[in-house]
């Protein structure tokens, strides 16, 4: 059974964060959460990242705000796919530091990116990059994502129903 990891830099992300650790464990997915600052706490950040796939972790959700180093400095120390979620912080310019810090990685060093404060898909996109090799996890995808579309078509029947 593989598990994803979900860090952030500290604990004012976690209610952002929270959005990929409830989806992933609505998959069955184990997840671990940790805080893992870039900038106050980077031998802890090294050691994580070394050893992640060593650890038995498949995928790293990495979700930082202002500057967000985390994600890509987590990127740059593993082999792991890194699914970095921008947090719009108090200190933060709107968000746009948080975007464009995890979304401008140089050439071999990639972090999946996705829109801010969006940990839901980060964790769906983790499910998938799980399902990719499990079945079992792929079946789950496949079922929410009819529950989506289920979703969609019920919403239009009320609409025509009120008109």
């Amino acid at each position: 059974m593989s598990k994803v990891a979900v860090i952030m830099g500290s604990l004012s992300d976690l209610p952002v964060m929270q959005e990929a650790i409830d989806i992933l464990k609505g998959f069955d997915i184990e997840v671990e959460v940790d805080i893992v600052s870039a900038h106050r706490t980077p031998d802890k950040l090294y050691e994580f990242s070394k050893h992640a796939h060593k650890n038995g972790f498949a995928v790293i959700i990495a979700g930082a705000g202002g500057a967000a180093h985390l994600p890509g400095m987590v990127a740059s120390l593993t082999p792991l796919p890194v699914i970095g979620v921008p947090v719009k912080s108090t200190n933060s310019i709107d968000g746009w530091d948080s975007v464009l810090s995890i979304l401008q990685m140089p050439g071999g060093v990639p972090v999946a990116t996705v829109a801010l404060n969006g940990a839901k898909n980060a964790g769906i996109l983790a499910a998938q990059i799980i399902g990719s090799a499990d079945q079992c996890v792929l079946d789950k995808i496949i079922f929410y994502k009819e529950g989506l579309k289920d979703k969609v078509i019920k919403g239009a029947q009320e609409l025509n129903k009120s008109k």
